[in-house]
C-alpha cells in the first residue's frame, strides 16, 4: 500500500513519540515540503546499505519536539529518520 503525504506524518509522528518516550501531543509539525531525493535510500541510506542512483521524489518532514528538531524522509514506498543521534533509520 503505497503512503500518503499525511499518512507519511502520520507515522513519522508516532515512531519520534516512541522513540523520545513521549505523547504524540508533545510534538509539532514545523515544516513539511515536496522533494527530488538523490537516491532510492532517499538521501538517507542505514549504515552499510546500497542503494538505487535514481532521482525520487518524495517530502521531507521537519517535526520539533522540546526545542530538538528531526527531519523524517519520507516516499510512496517508505518512510525514513533522517540522522537521528548520528544514524539513519527505515521506519
Amino acid at each position: 500500500m503505497a503512503l500518503t503525504k499525511e499518512e507519511a506524518i502520520k507515522r513519522a509522528r508516532a515512531d519520534l513519540a516512541k522513540r523520545l518516550g513521549i505523547g504524540e501531543n508533545e510534538i509539532t509539525e514545523s515544516r513539511v515540503e515536496q522533494v527530488d531525493f538523490p537516491d532510492l535510500a532517499l538521501g538517507a541510506p542505514e549504515e552499510d546499505e546500497m542503494s538505487g542512483q535514481m532521482i525520487t521524489s518524495g517530502w521531507r518532514i521537519e517535526l520539533a519536539a522540546h526545542g530538538q528538531k528531526y527531519e523524517y524522509r519520507a516516499d510512496k514506498n517508505q518512510l525514513r529518520l533522517f540522522n537521528f543521534k548520528g544514524a539513519n533509520y527505515r521506519v
